[in-house]
């Protein structure tokens, strides 16, 4: 009789492994805690729409919803739960008004722009995600592409001008010297012409004073008509005629953002660079200056080995 019980008796071994099934039961009833997620800028468009979708698509289970500024109510109404993303300068001078409200990350924001606003110190809420390449890595990959170059060659003007210490500062380790003219007045080709004589190549800050649809055709037709290649300052350039660029699209942007979204806000970086990114090259401009034509992927790996190594 005694020998029936025992058998009929639940072991430990089995009432611990009856609580852990219950235990994961309850787990898969209680409902996820959802992020709300709101994205906003001046206005929408099919462009914001799909960025919208894509990001949720990557995170299903948050709240990830488009909202027009102008319908918003003050940042400080704002939950402080809220992950707030702005995407325009709209939307940043919205929320400079209030110092109150929750952590925001600034997409695509310039340095430029940045500057414009803040000076040297951003405010302590803002995460600022750079739009522009960032400058050590520009300076490699000119590094890679031109290795004989030694003499880089640099527009600024006032805008712009307190990039180039940052800039001195990365090309020193590279054994790359940096030349630079200022040129305030883009109808005036004199401080072009000069830097063009005294340098190897040249690199372009994303200062869309000095870079842009007016002043395009004489950067390029004065930089190859000296054989010198133009690096930078962004894709859209590297379409137009320059050599070759680093730049992060749709989907690197993206990653960053569900990587970011997985912190907790008071984690987040008060200033970033996309560690995402590839190269753009124009093969037709590399042909015409004798350089060989290059793998953009293998050379886009090789830059973020060299970041990633201390």
């Amino acid at each position: 009789m005694q020998h029936r019980l025992s058998r009929k008796t639940p072991t430990l071994g089995r009432l611990l492994a009856g609580l852990c099934l219950a235990f994961a039961g309850l787990l898969c009833n209680l409902p996820v805690r959802a992020d709300d997620i709101l994205l906003t800028g001046a206005e929408d468009s099919p462009g914001v729409r799909s960025f919208v979708q894509a990001l949720s698509e990557l995170r299903p289970t948050d709240s990830v919803r488009f909202q027009p500024v102008a319908s918003l109510p003050a940042p400080g109404q704002l939950s402080a739960g809220t992950r707030l993303i702005l995407l325009d300068l709209q939307s940043l001078d919205w929320r400079l008004q209030d110092t109150r409200g929750p952590a925001t990350l600034v997409l695509r924001i310039s340095r430029l722009q940045a500057h414009q606003r803040f000076g040297d110190v951003s405010p302590p809420h803002l995460s600022l995600l750079w739009s522009d390449p960032p400058l050590d890595r520009q300076l490699r990959l000119t590094r890679l592409l031109l290795p004989e170059a030694r003499r880089v060659g640099v527009l600024f003007d006032s805008h712009s001008e307190f990039l180039l210490k940052e800039l001195r500062q990365a090309a020193q380790p590279l054994g790359l010297e940096v030349v630079t003219e200022r040129w305030d007045n883009t109808h005036d080709s004199r401080p072009l012409q000069a830097l063009l004589k005294n340098s190897d190549v040249l690199l372009g800050l994303d200062d869309p004073d000095l870079y842009n649809p007016k002043t395009v055709k004489n950067l390029l037709l004065s930089s190859y008509a000296r054989q010198l290649p133009l690096i930078g300052p962004n894709a859209a350039f590297v379409r137009a005629g320059s050599l070759a660029s680093t730049y992060s699209d749709q989907s690197d942007w993206l990653k960053i953002l569900d990587e970011l979204l997985d912190r907790p806000s008071h984690t987040w970086p008060r200033t970033l660079y996309p560690q995402h990114f590839k190269v753009l090259s124009n093969p037709q401009v590399a042909r015409s200056l004798s350089i060989e034509p290059m793998n953009e992927a293998s050379v886009a790996t090789q830059l973020a080995e060299g970041e990633r190594r201390p």
